[in-house]
């Protein structure tokens, strides 16, 4: 039977919805732990929230004649895509151009090396709140920077860097974890 009460959408998390920490740090196992203080909170995403890819591709194989006999699965790619848009946030900029391309402060002076240094693995964890204040956490164990959309400077608009985070398999196999806690 339908339930309407069990459709939700996906807010963010007051507080903080996305964070990211170096590749080993303890991960959350549920959607309400206090997260690890190494997990840096890339603050506001634009409204266009989060969006997460995880379609197979595949390819069919045919007999003689054309007939469809057996369909193989070639890859299931999981990606994050979302724009971070505080612009003068440190950890973003350290997200974005690499922990090491990013020196100084912004009240004492802050600097960003920008290079073609290979993105650095992170673990991420996005939190937000579901219908009834129902807490649902992601956590990908380990996820690299694939793609970083234009950066658009303009009167209208906030800066943004719109990234997109392929998870890459942790020891057990899998790309990101669900946890959902109802309030």
């Amino acid at each position: 039977m339908a339930t309407a009460t069990q459709v939700s959408a996906g807010k963010p998390k007051i507080g903080g919805a996305v964070f990211r920490a170096a590749t080993g740090t303890a991960l959350p196992t549920d959607a309400v732990t206090t997260l690890n203080t190494a997990f840096k909170d890339l603050g506001y995403c634009s409204e266009d929230g989060v969006t997460n890819s995880n379609s197979p591709s595949t390819t069919d194989i045919r007999a003689w004649g054309g007939d469809r006999v057996l369909t193989t699965q070639d890859e299931r790619p999981d990606t994050w895509q979302f724009t971070l848009i505080e612009a003068l946030n440190e950890d973003v900029l350290k997200a974005v151009y690499g922990s090491g391309n990013v020196t100084g402060t912004l009240a004492a002076g802050l600097a960003v090396a920008v290079d073609s240094s290979e993105a650095e693995e992170a673990s991420w964890v996005i939190d937000m709140i579901l219908r009834n204040d129902t807490a649902k956490r992601v956590v990908i164990p380990c996820g690299k920077i694939t793609e970083i959309g234009e950066i658009t400077y303009a009167d209208s608009d906030a800066i943004g860097y719109e990234i997109t985070i392929t998870a890459i398999p942790d020891e057990s196999g899998n790309t990101h974890y669900e946890y959902l806690k109802s309030a």
